[in-house]
């Protein structure tokens, strides 16, 4: 039976069929999730074997783990695959359980309902034909209840079918082929078994951490007389339901699994907490009508109207950002995993894609986005820490994080095209920090919220500042302080070709990110009231001298040119170029290309080839006018044919072996190229959907990337800014897009809908108490009051 792709709107995504080859892609696309957790499409009667990988995730938990490679002792802090809820199959008496695949098979993702179905045809070897209709959810009323509801219909026979419901503790982490060599083990069984009324239980503990995962479920069919029985094994519980089918007459059984953690609030002990609620739990009936209306409410929040031919990928998008992280999230003190929650790509990692999830955040769901960076504020000691052991002042936040906000960067890296395991030094990628940072004051711009200024977010700016003061070193030769061995966001460059240790001097983004910190750190002391201020100030330990260094190294950080463009680093003009016709005849994809030239005993140091968008994320970040006025902060010239020169150099020479990448380049090429950036921003948005990346999806989503693709129609193409208490609107709109309109939350505003075409821009406000709101558009600034509208010319 071969996979083919029905044709699916705006709403429903839909597979016909089944091909081992994608399935694990599939199992991404098609996951179900709540912001608590999210668990992967397999088949309910399968198990891992290499197609199939039935996974659940929950948020925030983690299990540390070491493991020997290359005959060095590592240690990695992995999301941990949690216990198999999902487990369930049937048989004819005295026969084999089915495992799959069936004859024939229909997936239907449901996207405004939540609901995942599943049609099958099971043919057994004696030709009984038994059709299945399979729906789940992960319920967003009821955040710790998932539910699968099987209607299994007899066609040409009738008799006893015997079903297994289970839940399954012996799952490990096998998820990414990368990691097979490492320990996969992180659960040990604590307890299983089915209680009286028939329901099942199960409780595990995560090996290197003491935490409890427990997990009650209750089985119910009808309209038939069950006979019921059980099974149970260390690590495993089912009940076995006989039930008596008629030809023709439909059975449906309804499997409801309470889940929880010793990590959740508000509970005794997650074990009597699962047991209780799946006694009190609704049918699956009532459990689908307050799920529904959740995710009714979620849409309207994040309504967003474009006269394209992707809006299924748009919404598929944002489906899998509100599966991620949710109102359910908040108090699980939780990041947002680079990958989702729907993988082990990066071992379910924390790295600085937030950076392009909080700018959609900041304008739909502020809470969410406060969260986030309140989950970054509690492990500030962690990153003040680690600075101390670096000999530095301040706050150094990790590239990578899970828990309790240490460093998780792997030391080594497997390149599977050669074998052999490499250092890997993405660590030195210190600008997450001013990641964090940008984060906080966006989030400021977005709600005008002083109290979060105030009492989180200026502790942690002032301490990041701080950080890049103590690291920038004063060059005399230059008059200008340098940051020297860290590493930008390209990542293939992480030495250089004439040096013995690792890490590179200037890179361009990250010293103007770090004067633009040094600057937001002074104006947010400026900001601050004044008895908040001389709190803060004398909390920190930061005096008038400090601050005046602040200013110091703000205003004269180094950053290399060559050739009339911003280098990516000091000495980036040194390095050799690709012969890119040579490899592009010789490779069909580039975009691993600093693994290509590793295999090749080569490397990727040597040339200028960039992974990412490198210098071109200032220009992601920052509007031509705010960027050229950062680089004269720093005393350099720079007009406009400065960034187009640097666009151009960069384009030619980057293979986009990110999915941010993508994001970046349609944000920057909108305003020099808007044909080329509808392509990229066509790649962005299907990333995912389409696996461009060859095979990753399996692994997880890429969040940042589906998060910035929307991102791109939210504030891109309407030219939406926020700065000097004004929204601002310069609506830049492709070609191929003709009308954009959506509905936004500013400042206490839960009603701001903008609309915009080719001849003019719309805002108008709900009916509030709230105060008016500034809007410029093209130069003209208004004011305007909720019920009001206000249409502006282009």
């Amino acid at each position: 039976m071969t996979a083919q792709r029905p044709p699916s709107d705006a709403w429903h995504l839909r597979f016909e069929g089944f091909d081992p080859a994608e399935e694990g892609v599939r199992e991404v696309l098609c996951a179900i999730g709540n912001g608590r957790l999210v668990s992967r499409a397999a088949a309910p009667e399968s198990c891992a074997d290499g197609v199939h990988y039935p996974g659940t995730y929950l948020a925030g938990v983690y299990d540390r783990a070491r493991s020997v490679v290359g005959g060095r002792r590592v240690e990695n802090e992995d999301l941990v695959n949690c216990p198999n809820w999902q487990s369930f199959s049937f048989r004819h008496p005295d026969g084999e359980w089915f495992t799959g695949p069936p004859a024939e098979q229909r997936l239907d993702l449901d996207l405004r309902r939540g609901v995942l179905t599943r049609h099958g045809l099971v043919v057994d070897a004696d030709g009984r034909r038994t059709r299945l209709v399979q729906r789940r959810i992960a319920s967003q009323a009821q955040p710790h209840l998932v539910a699968l509801e099987t209607e299994l219909l007899a066609e040409n026979w009738s008799g006893l079918l015997e079903v297994r419901s289970a839940l399954d503790g012996t799952v490990e982490n096998t998820g990414v082929a990368r990691y097979l060599g490492l320990t996969s083990r992180h659960l040990v069984p604590t307890g299983q078994g089915v209680d009286e009324d028939g329901a099942l239980w199960l409780e595990v503990a995560t090996v290197g951490t003491p935490l409890h995962i427990a997990l009650a479920a209750r089985t119910r069919a009808a309209p038939t007389e069950v006979h019921r029985a059980s099974e149970v094994r260390d690590g495993w519980a089912a009940e076995l339901l006989t039930l008596d089918l008629t030809e023709g007459r439909p059975v449906t059984v309804e499997k409801t699994v309470a889940v929880y953690t010793s990590r959740d609030p508000a509970i005794e002990a997650p074990l009597p907490a699962a047991r209780r609620l799946t006694a009190q739990a609704p049918d699956f009936e009532h459990l689908l009508r307050e799920h529904a209306m959740r995710w009714a409410e979620l849409w309207r929040r994040c309504r967003i109207e474009a006269d394209f031919d992707s809006e299924l990928a748009l919404h598929l998008n944002l489906f899998h950002l509100l599966q991620t992280y949710s109102e359910h999230s908040v108090d699980l003190d939780v990041g947002i995993p680079a990958r989702g929650l729907h993988g082990e790509g990066y071992r379910g990692h924390v790295f600085w894609d937030e950076l392009f999830v909080l700018r959609l955040l900041n304008l739909r769901f502020p809470e969410l986005a406060r969260a986030v960076l309140d989950h970054r504020r509690r492990r500030l000691d962690a990153a003040r820490q680690a600075a101390r052991e670096a000999g530095l002042c301040g706050a150094m936040y990790p590239w990578q994080s899970a828990s309790d906000g240490r460093e998780e960067s792997q030391q080594l890296h497997l390149n599977p095209l050669s074998g052999r395991w490499r250092p890997d030094r993405s660590h030195l990628q210190r600008h997450v920090g001013s990641a964090v940072a940008y984060n906080v004051w966006q989030h400021f711009q977005a709600t005008g919220d002083l109290d979060f200024l105030a009492t989180s977010g200026a502790e942690m700016l002032l301490e990041i500042a701080r950080f890049w003061s103590s690291l920038a070193a004063y060059d005399p030769e230059r008059s200008r302080y340098s940051i020297r061995g860290v590493l930008g966001p390209d990542e293939y460059h992480d030495a250089y070709p004439w040096a013995e240790g690792p890490g590179l001097d200037d890179n361009a983004y990250t010293n103007v990110l770090a004067s633009w910190v040094l600057a937001r750190a002074l104006d947010t002391v400026d900001l601050l009231p004044e008895y908040r201020r001389d709190e803060l100030l004398e909390r920190l330990a930061i005096d008038r001298t400090e601050l005046d260094r602040w200013q110091e190294v703000g205003r004269h950080l180094h950053v290399p040119f060559h050739d009339g463009v911003i280098s990516q680093f000091a000495g980036y003009e040194r390095l050799a170029e690709l012969d890119w016709a040579a490899y592009r005849g010789r490779y069909p994809d580039l975009r691993r290309l600093d693994r290509i030239l590793e295999a090749e005993g080569d490397s990727v140091n040597r040339y200028k080839a960039s992974k990412q968008a490198d210098v071109l994320m200032l220009c992601y970040l920052f509007s031509s006018r705010e960027l050229r006025g950062l680089l004269r902060r720093l005393g350099y010239p720079a007009g406009p044919e400065l960034l187009r020169r640097t666009t151009d150099y960069y384009l030619h020479r980057t293979v986009h072996g990110s999915t941010l990448s993508a994001v970046v380049h349609a944000w920057v090429l909108t305003r020099t190229d808007r044909r080329r950036s509808w392509r990229f921003f066509r790649d962005a948005l299907n990333s995912d959907l389409l696996d461009l990346q060859h095979g990753t999806t399996a692994e997880g989503v890429h969040l940042g990337a589906m998060a910035g693709a929307v991102d791109l129609l939210q504030r891109c193409y309407t030219g939406l800014e926020i700065r000097e208490d004004t929204l601002w609107l310069a609506p830049r709109l492709p070609s191929s897009l003709g009308r954009l309109e959506l509905d936004l939350r500013y400042r206490g505003h839960w009603g701001v809908r903008i609309a915009v075409d080719r001849h003019t821009a719309t805002v108008s406000l709900r009916e509030s108490r709230q105060p008016p709101i500034r809007v410029a558009v093209r130069g003209s600034t208004t004011a305007i009051g909720p019920g009001e509208i206000r249409t502006f010319s282009l």
